[in-house]
């Protein structure tokens, strides 16, 4: 059984690598091949910490993994990450563990991968200006995603401490030197020249307006997991002419960007377009028409990290990542 580190995870699969395995699993799900329950969570309101169990099986490609990933809110108050998570890969013929690995950087790179694939399939191919809303580890994947997939000049990058914006740039800069790094004093300024915009924060209020998007934009929105978070406001969806989900079930379970606009009439069930492996697997076509505002909404799905999973333990095989040791000895 291996040990996979987080650097030994980073090290195993590519951003582009980890986009065309995700674009894969959302196919799988989408067609009726992955087992892939809701995630059951454990509240722990003494620590202010929610604990997420991720189970998914994915019959064609054949990957069986189980995420644990914890999420403190006061973590970074003490020095520490947001999320800790682990997941456990399996062989799915012989039920044996294959590898642990660090999950917390497995779950950035899956959910930017999801992004990028979102952005492949839907947004404008002369795409070149992003607007990032967020500044933690989720919105570093997003956009290293988003270039990985589009031609990326200029990044606006907002967050509502001005310091993480420059940090993430400092960051970011040395591996994507092409482009054009700016913070964004408003949101405003951010969105409104943007191609891609991605939302990658726990925002319970929308974090941009609707009517400052221009025509033709495209928009991942990956921040809110519960029904009280909202990062998109009612215009943006009725703007939207394709809303695009991971999962129809999880979405209407946990996305409160589509709850809210469901509960208050401001959306129908029936104005959701796709989910996003339909469109991945040929099912449903992709962006249409150059001027329309694409929507993609997503909650994270442990086909993801199932299929991302297997992929680092393959990589991490041939290239001799991790530590070897004997689970049952």
């Amino acid at each position: 059984m291996k040990l996979l580190n987080r650097s030994e995870v980073q090290r195993a699969l590519s951003m582009r690598e980890a986009v065309e395995v995700v674009k894969r699993a959302f196919a799988e799900l989408s067609t009726g091949n992955a087992n892939s329950p809701l995630r059951a969570s454990v509240a722990l309101p003494n620590h202010d910490g929610l604990t997420l169990f991720m189970p998914a099986y994915l019959s064609e490609s054949d990957a069986l993994a189980v995420k644990i990933a914890s999420i403190h809110d006061r973590n970074p108050e003490r020095g520490l990450p947001r999320i800790h998570a682990v997941v456990l890969a399996i062989d799915p013929a012989t039920g044996k563990p294959l590898a642990v690995m660090e999950g917390g950087y497995l779950t950035a790179l899956r959910t930017g991968a999801a992004s990028g694939a979102a952005t492949d399939l839907l947004a404008r191919a002369d795409a070149d200006t992003v607007a990032i809303f967020g500044a933690g580890r989720q919105a570093r994947t997003q956009l290293l995603a988003i270039a990985a997939v589009r031609p990326i000049q200029r990044c606006w990058v907002y967050s509502h401490r001005r310091e993480s914006a420059e940090a993430m740039i400092a960051e970011l800069q040395p591996q994507l030197a092409s482009i054009e790094f700016r913070v964004a004093g408003s949101p405003t300024e951010a969105v409104r020249d943007a191609d891609v915009i991605c939302a990658a924060t726990n925002s319970m209020t929308p974090v941009f307006k609707g009517e400052d998007l221009k025509p033709g934009v495209h928009i991942n929105g990956i921040g809110s997991y519960t029904h009280e978070m909202q990062e998109v406001d009612f215009t943006t969806l009725r703007r939207a002419s394709k809303i695009v989900v991971d999962e129809h079930k999880a979405a209407l379970a946990e996305a409160g960007d589509l709850i809210i606009a469901l509960n208050q009439g401001e959306l129908r069930q029936e104005d959701i377009y796709a989910e996003l492996g339909e469109i991945a697997a040929g099912l449903k076509p992709g962006r249409q028409h150059h001027d329309e505002i694409t929507y993609f909404k997503s909650v994270g799905n442990a086909v993801q990290d199932a299929a991302v999973a297997q992929a680092i333990y393959q990589h991490a095989l041939k290239e001799n990542l991790g530590v070897e040791f004997d689970l049952f000895g």
